[in-house]
């Protein structure tokens, strides 16, 4: 894979992104890179690609493989290992999303439990615990949509995003149906 300007400038903004995302900036970069190549790549050529020494992109690799990333392929009569991104983007955000949840939210929803099943000791404390269960109920409710989310089969899932504005829409005319017939 020849690195165009405009493929660079891609993997360069991935890595950038990187911190942001909660990930290195070579790891970004590495990624970027196994998502836009048409064919598995070896961690030999991701090194001479990208300029980066073997060993850091050994330990990249490791990272993108604990996130479910990437996946390591063998090609017969070839003993390197070779390695690519899921070719569907959606695979590739519901795993994103699956991740999230499992480093990020359940932690946090098992912190919040936990301190909701303490019995509040002031008028502070109950404000506080007022305010952690509606955080807890809140990230709750999006865990419980966004599993349901997951579910879907790549072709579904596009199809209820393009909805976008729509799915307000369809609301309003429920309540307004609702509201109607209540009269």
């Amino acid at each position: 894979m020849s690195l165009t300007p405009m493929i660079q400038a891609c993997i360069l903004h991935f890595g950038e992104m990187g911190s942001r995302w909660g990930i290195n900036r070579t790891v970004g970069q590495m990624y970027a890179l196994l998502v836009l190549s048409p064919e598995p790549l070896t961690a030999d050529h991701i090194a001479e690609t990208l300029g980066f020494s073997r060993s850091n992109v050994s330990m990249g690799l490791k990272e993108l493989q604990s996130w479910e990333l990437v996946r390591l392929q063998h090609i017969p009569g070839d003993r390197k290992e070779y390695y690519s991104a899921p070719a569907d983007v959606w695979e590739i955000a519901k795993t994103l999303i699956e991740q999230r949840r499992k480093r990020e939210i359940d932690p946090t929803l098992s912190t919040l439990r936990g301190l909701l099943m303490n019995k509040a000791a002031s008028p502070d404390e109950q404000y506080a615990q007022q305010r952690m269960q509606e955080m807890h109920d809140l990230i709750e409710m999006l865990t419980l949509w966004t599993t349901e989310i997951q579910r879907l089969d790549s072709d579904r899932l596009h199809k209820l995003l393009k909805l976008g504005n729509s799915i307000g829409k369809v609301l309003d005319m429920k309540d307004k149906w609702l509201s109607t017939a209540k009269h």
